[in-house]
């Protein structure tokens, strides 16, 4: 039998920290850390991995060694865990900063083009704090800046009325129920969640996984217990609840493309908000949706904790949410969103989730990664849409400071690098940002990235385990001693350091170019160009080859010029010149230049672009150009690299050059660069 449910009306919380662990075994636990019901829960937790058996401890011995092979693979950064004694591990609250206002925002012509990452420790007005003790205020602000242009609102539920009941596992069975209703303006949203109670561990309270999960009951529901995308083996031996999230009692996922959530729950509760299809721009992305939702079951669950009779046996101090692919984004907001989530582990999210937005359209394939431009704008509010390429670098986040969100507390992500879709080195690059974050904080072990292959998508090799468990152990059960320092990658030569350089600097610039070894290059020119609007804007390149080089053919795919153009009135946009695919046959020995070694000639600006936007003005001036060969593919693939050639033992090596109403005369080469092709 379920107790009574209990009621509560929602308010702004007050702010509280709760030291919940302490990084090693020389820093106690405060006393009233050691409550009762925490000591029940770790000798219960102890007898629980005693009774898991010997040749499970065997098996894990293989699969840590298998691990630690793997990591060795990567380049391993120095980690900072000077502030863990100090700094609180998860709060009580669902905003410790919810009291700080939004910034300002500028008109959308206003933003600044940053072309790198943008620095997460610089608030919007200028200043530049990395104190841990103004994080959350500028945490507070890149939560803002994502809802604003990204997400729509997640709103507060300060008006909502929230009730919750749980019934426990019948005699014979684990499975239990929680059922949570969100009342407001008289309309009700009601979640209908599994709880799965681990056997033979005594009486709880457990720490609770809440799998972000898609279920069609009573046709179609996952597993119990439910670890979503999880190894079922790392939860053998550690007790674990778990609690389902069903994430379209809240807003429907769709099968079909873009449509209308007017008649979802969540919409129904916020009419003033829309998503998919909408009359106009749509003003709300489900993932501010399905953040608002995991938040309200836990409200539930906190109210449910405090039933008279029967309460639920989770403690409240140890939630992880998890998920992968779509969901894995979903993990990720959530965990972002909401601070009484300890620790987030979101499996190859791809595009929206771990990868940086900017650094997926400089560097990765054109059309094969999920991208602003290909995302699911049922996910996304519309307002999004006007950062698609090529003004992406005008976005004021990115989401490098979306995973930073989640600190202090705990974040593990992965990738899979037999899935292109999922921009795997654009995750790679945000992770090593989120990572100077963390590290920065001097909370390096809270943050992990492992990105690894030879899987299906949301599978994981037996290698991976022991980085997952070690998440849990110290996160979910207080294991100072797990070692939590993942950074499990392939790509021991690729310069993410690029792309923070300029961090603690008034300019955001890249220190040098792309050019990684694969054939694809991403090429700058600091020279002034003015440009008006009207103008027609050439652009090009040309290819030199050293040395008594064979015939060769050399072709570009995936080209394109880009130049950052400032007004008089502070306003900035992005013109790209796209150059079209072709090749060039250049004859053996043959060191001259190709098309033409005249940079007048029209052979070499094989690109031009109208400058109509609305965004153009008079007096513009372009202080630097971009160019681009990066290759297509048709989604979910990569074609091949930008520059192919027959001969790539021989230097390559590329120019480029535009000029705006001269005809060609005004143009100026950029420096020439050799084309790399030493692939990793």
């Amino acid at each position: 039998m379920s107790s009574p449910s209990s009621t509560f009306r929602r308010a702004m919380p007050s702010v509280n920290a709760v030291p919940i662990i302490k990084p090693a075994a020389a820093f106690a636990a405060p006393n009233d850390f050691q409550d009762p019901n925490e000591v029940k829960r770790r000798s219960a937790v102890r007898m629980y991995n005693k009774n898991y058996g010997l040749s499970q401890a065997s098996l894990w011995v293989v699969m840590l060694f298998l691990f630690i092979s793997a990591a060795a693979a990567g380049a391993l950064a120095q980690e900072d865990t000077s502030a863990d004694s100090i700094t609180p591990f998860v709060y009580n609250v669902e905003n410790t900063g919810a009291n700080y206002a939004a910034p300002v925002f500028p008109s959308f012509a206003q933003l600044p083009i940053i072309r790198p990452l943008p620095d997460p420790f610089r608030f919007a007005d200028g200043t530049r704090d990395t104190s841990f003790a103004s994080w959350e205020r500028r945490r507070n602000e890149i939560k803002a800046t994502i809802e604003k242009y990204e997400i729509g609102p997640k709103p507060d539920c300060s008006d909502c009325t929230i009730t919750a009941s749980y019934t426990p596992p019948p005699a014979g069975s684990n499975t239990g129920s929680l059922i949570v209703t969100v009342t407001r303006n008289g309309k009700s949203l009601t979640l209908n969640e599994r709880v799965y109670i681990p056997p033979r561990a005594g009486s709880g309270p457990f720490p609770a996984l809440i799998p972000m999960s898609l279920a069609f009951p009573p046709f179609f529901v996952p597993p119990v217990p439910n670890h979503g995308s999880l190894p079922s083996s790392v939860f053998a031996s550690r007790a674990i609840a778990t609690v389902d999230f069903f994430h379209n009692d809240v807003t429907v996922y769709s099968f079909s493309g873009v449509r209308s959530h007017t008649n979802d729950p969540f919409y129904q509760l916020y009419p003033e908000l829309c998503a998919g299809t909408c009359t106009g721009t749509s003003n709300s992305g489900q993932y501010a949706a399905w953040a608002w939702g995991v938040s309200r079951l836990i409200d539930g669950m906190e109210i449910a904790t405090h039933q008279a009779v029967n309460p639920l046996p989770i403690d409240m101090k140890h939630l992880a949410v998890t998920g992968c692919s779509y969901a894995g984004k979903m993990a990720l907001f959530a965990g972002a969103f909401d601070e009484r989530i300890g620790l987030t582990i979101a499996q190859e999210n791809g595009g929206g989730g771990a990868p940086a937005w900017r650094v997926t359209d400089e560097i990765e394939a054109g059309g094969a990664s999920e991208d602003i431009q290909r995302t699911d704008y049922n996910w996304f509010a519309g307002q999004m849409k006007q950062f698609a390429s090529p003004n992406v670098y005008k976005m004021p986040t990115d989401h490098h400071e979306l995973m930073a969100m989640v600190a202090p507390r705990a974040l593990l992500e992965t990738g899979n690098l037999d899935f292109y879709w999922l921009s795997n080195r654009s995750n790679y690059v945000s992770a090593r940002a989120t990572q100077q974050v963390y590290n920065t904080l001097g909370i390096g072990d809270r943050f992990g990235f492992y990105i690894d292959s030879g899987h299906n998508h949301c599978a994981t090799l037996p290698a991976e385990a022991p980085a997952i468990a070690a998440y849990l152990d110290k996160f979910m059960f207080g294991d100072a001693t797990a070692n939590t320092h993942v950074e499990v990658n392939p790509y021991a030569t690729l310069d993410y350091s690029r792309w923070t350089a300029w961090w603690g600097t008034n300019d955001p610039k890249f220190p040098n170019n792309w050019n990684p070894g694969d054939g694809t290059v991403v090429l700058s020119m600091a020279r002034p160009l003015g440009i008006n609007s009207g103008d027609t804007v050439l652009a090009g390149y040309d290819l030199w080859m050293a040395n008594a080089h064979p015939a060769a053919t050399v072709s570009l795919a995936g080209g394109s010029v880009e130049t950052d153009v400032s007004c008089p009135d502070g306003s900035s946009y992005t013109l790209a010149i796209p150059l079209p695919d072709q090749s060039y046959s250049i004859a053996s020995g043959d060191n001259s230049w190709y098309p033409s070694p005249n940079q007048k000639s029209p052979l070499v600006y094989q690109g031009t672009a109208m400058n109509s936007s609305t965004a153009a003005c008079s007096g513009g001036v372009a202080k630097s150009s971009y160019f681009s060969a990066l290759g297509e593919g048709p989604r979910f693939t990569f074609a091949g690299p930008g520059f192919r050639t027959t001969d790539t033992t021989d230097p390559l090596n590329v120019r480029f050059h535009c000029d705006a109403g001269n005809n060609g005369a005004g143009g100026s080469w950029s420096p020439t660069v050799t084309v790399n092709y030493n692939p990793q």
